[in-house]
């Protein structure tokens, strides 16, 4: 799959980058070195394997924090360490248990409070600009 002079990436940095679970993946990726041209053409074209595993998962922590609404870290609080399907991710979306809502509403907050400093640099920026432009 690879050339002698064209950059190559692990399968585990591949599987990241696609947002999919390495050990779900077949096993020919798994023991294969992805060139970038490789890695191009799996995302522009993705094998029906590929496909499958967006839509069904199993899904990484990362791709289930982020379809839940939570934090990474909020999910090994809530006792989640283990990948989950579209199905598994489903069911707790339509019963939240009480650390899911406890959890959604921690992550909200800390997302409100990162946009308020942002936009107070950014409200800073702006005025050192004016002053500096007088």
């Amino acid at each position: 799959m690879t050339s002698a002079n064209s950059q190559s990436m692990k399968p585990a940095t591949v599987a990241k980058k696609l947002g999919i679970y390495l050990p779900a993946t077949p096993q020919e990726f798994q023991d294969s070195v992805i060139t970038r041209a490789d890695f191009a053409e799996l995302q522009a074209n993705p094998p029906e394997w590929l496909a499958e595993l967006r839509r069904n998962g199993p899904h990484p922590r990362p791709v289930v924090a982020q379809k839940l609404n939570v934090s990474i870290s909020g999910l090994s609080r809530g006792g989640v360490e283990e990948a989950l399907t579209t199905a598994e991710i489903t069911a707790l979306l339509q019963a939240p248990p009480a650390w899911l809502v406890a959890e959604r509403s921690t992550h909200a907050a800390v997302r409100a409070e990162a946009q308020r400093v942002k936009d107070e640099a950014a409200k800073k920026d702006a005025k050192k600009a004016r002053a500096k432009a007088e």
